[in-house]
C-alpha cells in the first residue's frame, strides 16, 4: 500500500508549505474554472455556486492576505490612572510618593501608567473578511474594464482565467509573505478553534434553552441552503426565444449589419456569418436550410415560383450563448431580384422546408448576371 505520507511529500515544497485558507483559494479557484469549462459540469448548479464565491470573495481575499500576511493584534488595555492607583495600593512592595512632593503631583496627573508600547499591526478577521467582499467587487470590474481595451474583449473565458490569474498571483505574494514573517506573526486561521467551539455549541450547550436555539438555527440554516439549492437548480424561466440573423465581415475584422452583396455573377461566392443566439433555456441543435427563391412580388403578397436549395447545416448552441457560423454564399442560377432565404429550424425538419414552417427566416436580395 502507498503511504499518504509519501504521496505528499510528492507535491512541490512550495505547495505543501502553502498555508491552509491559501490552499483552500486555490482549490477553489481551480474547481471553478472546472464548473466554467469542463463539459456537463458547466450545465450544473455546481457553475452558479462556485462562481459567486469565484466574483465576490476569493480575488478580494487573495489581495488582503499579500498586503497583510501578519496577524492582526489588538492594543493592550489601557490603565488609567485611578485603577494604577489601586493597584499600586495593593502591592505592598511598590513605594508611594510622598503626599506634596513634585513626584506626588506627577503621579496623580499620569493618564496613562502601563502603556506597553506594542504597536497594533495587521486587521482583524471581520475587517479582513469585509474588506475580502469590498475588494472582489472593485477588482473584477476593473479587470473587465481592462480586457474591454484588449483584442480579447470581456467574455467567458477571458474573464474567468484573468480574475483567476490574479487570484493565483496574489496567493503567491501573500504565501511568500507570510513565509518571510515569524511563525507567531503569520496570519493563521484557526480552524481547530472554530471546530471545537461549534462542537461545543451544538453537542454540549450551557443550558436548554442554548439547545433549543442551536437546533433552531441548524434547521434554519439548513432551509436557506435548500432555498437557494434550489432557486438555483430549477430557476424561473422567462420568455424562450431564439436570436438569427446576418452579418457580414468589413475589412478591418469587424462583424457588421452591413455590406451585404446585392450584384453577384454566376459561381461568384460571398461570404455571410449566420449568428444564433440561444435563449431557449436548454442546449438547442438548430438546422439552417438557405434556399434560392424566384418570386413575384406584388403589392400585398409574395409569391414563391420556384425555390431551389443550395446548402444546409446544423448549429448546437448552448444556453444563453451565441454562435457565428460562417457561410459561403454560392447563387446556381442567373436572374434579377432572387431572393436567398434562410429558414432555421429548432426541431424536426419538415419534406419541404418554407417560410411558413420555419421557426425564424431571414433574406436578402440579389441580382446574379452571367459570367463575362
Amino acid at each position: 500500500m502507498v503511504d499518504r505520507q509519501d504521496v505528499w511529500l510528492v507535491l512541490p515544497h512550495p505547495i505543501r508549505r502553502l498555508p491552509a485558507d491559501l490552499a483552500a483559494v486555490v482549490i477553489l479557484t481551480l474547481l471553478t474554472l472546472a464548473t466554467v469549462f469542463v463539459p456537463v459540469i458547466n450545465e450544473t448548479p455546481l457553475r452558479v455556486g462556485f462562481g459567486l464565491t469565484f466574483v465576490l470573495f476569493l480575488p478580494g481575499y487573495a489581495f488582503i492576505a499579500a498586503l497583510f500576511p501578519e496577524s492582526g493584534s489588538e492594543s493592550p488595555p489601557v490603565e488609567t490612572a485611578e485603577q494604577s492607583k489601586q493597584t499600586a495600593s495593593t502591592d505592598d512592595s511598590t513605594p508611594q510618593p510622598v503626599p506634596g512632593t513634585e513626584a506626588a503631583a506627577e503621579y496623580g496627573n499620569t493618564e496613562t501608567v502601563n502603556s506597553d508600547p506594542t504597536d497594533s499591526s495587521g486587521i482583524d478577521r471581520i475587517e479582513r473578511t469585509a474588506l475580502s467582499f469590498g475588494l472582489s467587487i472593485a477588482i473584477v470590474p476593473l479587470i473587465g474594464l481592462i480586457l474591454n481595451f484588449t483584442p480579447w474583449g470581456i467574455r467567458l473565458v477571458p474573464i474567468a482565467t484573468s480574475v483567476a490569474g490574479f487570484t493565483l498571483i496574489c496567493v503567491a505574494v501573500a504565501a511568500q509573505r507570510r513565509w518571510e514573517l515569524p511563525p507567531d506573526e503569520r496570519f493563521v486561521v484557526p480552524y481547530p478553534d472554530w471546530i471545537g467551539a461549534t462542537k461545543q455549541e451544538l453537542f454540549d450547550p450551557d443550558d436548554r434553552v442554548d439547545g433549543t436555539l442551536n437546533i433552531v438555527l441548524a434547521i434554519s440554516v439548513l432551509l436557506a441552503i435548500g432555498s437557494v439549492g434550489y432557486a438555483v437548480a430549477v430557476p424561473p424561466q422567462g420568455e424562450q426565444f431564439t436570436e438569427f440573423y446576418l452579418l457580414t465581415e468589413n475589412p478591418d475584422g469587424e462583424l457588421v449589419a452591413d455590406g451585404y452583396p446585392e450584384t453577384m455573377t454566376r459561381g461568384e461566392t460571398a461570404e455571410l456569418i449566420v449568428g444564433i443566439g440561444n435563449n431557449e433555456y436548454q442546449s438547442t441543435t438548430y438546422t439552417v436550410v438557405v434556399q434560392v427563391q424566384e418570386v413575384n412580388t406584388t403589392d400585398n403578397s409574395t409569391t414563391v415560383l420556384d425555390r431551389t436549395e443550395i446548402d444546409r447545416f446544423e448549429v448546437t448552441v448552448p444556453h444563453n450563448e451565441t454562435q457565428h457560423q460562417q457561410h459561403t454564399l454560392r447563387p446556381p442560377q442567373t436572374g434579377e431580384n432572387l431572393r436567398v432565404q434562410y429558414l432555421l429550424y429548432n426541431g424536426s425538419l419538415p419534406d419541404t422546408p418554407t417560410s411558413e414552417n420555419a421557426y425564424r427566416n431571414l433574406h436578402l436580395w440579389i441580382d446574379v448576371e452571367a459570367t463575362g
